[in-house]
């Protein structure tokens, strides 16, 4: 019987009742969707932050937004996010056949999980996953925008972008294969310090321009892998959002900054 890691941060950084969520969660999809153009192209990678809805839900929502035309063919969900609570060498898996939240249970993918097994990088940690909130938070979107997809759940520690990339490509797939990245960018720093730094940081994963500091980005180590495997793919970058905490729900002393990105395959022109 495969176990299920239960929801860590329902009812702190998001509604903990499931009429609420969904209500909260479709709310901001909605308020999203009328700044998004539904027609762009899907992307094959996005960048989202992991802060309380309050304050970067808003955010979130611009790129989880621009799945709306796909919920039905994303078969699988490549999440990975930092490690805040307990350090690890690597990238760790939670050893659990689902993750829940309020809104259900998400299956692991347990083929992926097998792929991954012969890498070194990869280890299996219940204790990096259990209270860990940068995966868990993205989970009622994906529920949300999503159909039936299962979900290879990452925890990023001390790891190398070549580390990260190789196993970004080895789940890369088709388009049935969504690659999510989750990451805040700078930390508790006045407004307009954060304003200035937090546009660099995002120009430079604009440029493809690695490899980034958890001082730019809590999740830097993830984005350094991505921005590796982009390069390879030939994805090209978009901006959907750039706000921090001061902007939505917090003072402007000590804000944190919230991004969302789009990455999309490039055009294929027709001979």
């Amino acid at each position: 019987m495969l176990s299920v890691r239960q929801p860590a941060v329902a009812g702190a950084f998001y509604p903990g009742q499931r009429p609420v969520l969904a209500q909260d969660v479709r709310a901001m999809l909605a308020q999203a969707s009328e700044q998004t153009d539904l027609s762009a192209r899907v992307p094959k990678a996005i960048i989202v932050p992991h802060a309380g809805y309050i304050y970067s839900g808003s955010t979130a929502a611009l790129a989880y937004a621009r799945l709306a035309s796909v919920w039905g063919s994303i078969q699988r969900v490549v999440l990975l996010g930092p490690a805040h609570r307990v350090p690890v060498r690597g990238l760790a898996l939670p050893g659990c056949g689902f993750m829940a939240t309020p809104l259900g249970e998400v299956e692991v993918d347990q083929a992926a999980v097998d792929q991954l097994a012969h890498l070194p990088q990869v280890v299996v940690s219940r204790a990096v996953q259990a209270q860990e909130h940068s995966l868990e938070v993205q989970l009622p979107f994906l529920q949300t925008v999503l159909d039936d997809f299962k979900l290879v759940p990452l925890v990023v520690g001390d790891a190398t972008p070549e580390e990260v990339a190789e196993v970004l490509e080895l789940l890369w797939g088709g388009p049935e294969t969504l690659l999510v990245i989750s990451s805040d960018l700078s930390h508790f720093l006045p407004y307009r310090t954060a304003q200035q730094i937090d546009r660099q940081t995002t120009q430079a994963i604009l440029d493809l321009r690695g490899p980034l500091t958890h001082q730019q980005a809590c999740g830097g180590t993830p984005i350094n892998g991505l921005l590796l495997a982009a390069r390879h793919h030939g994805l090209q970058p978009e901006l959907l959002g750039l706000c921090n905490s001061g902007d939505t729900a917090g003072d402007k002393d000590r804000v944190v900054g919230y991004a969302a990105l789009a990455f999309t395959p490039e055009t294929v022109h027709a001979h």
